[in-house]
């Protein structure tokens, strides 16, 4: 199966590896939300992103290389 979130089957049940694996990845996708929701409560301009997406990269680089110097973060 290819690697995203498994889904509950009809009338069935994960095995214990499927069950495993969509814990770890919900754990993964909390702390990018996490981050998301730090960066767009800490600077205005990525709340409402209506910009070129070639250059909102850049943006939000740009924006947690100064979170990370505001806040001492070393990497």
């Amino acid at each position: 199966m290819s690697p995203s979130r498994f889904k509950k089957p009809k009338n069935g049940r994960l095995t214990l590896v499927q069950q495993q694996f969509n814990k770890a990845h919900s754990s993964l996708r909390a702390i990018g939300e996490r981050g998301n929701s730090l960066l767009q409560m800490t600077f205005k301009a990525l709340r409402n992103v209506s910009r070129d997406p070639w250059r909102i990269g850049k943006i939000v680089a740009v924006a947690l290389t100064i979170l990370h110097i505001d806040h001492d973060f070393t990497t």
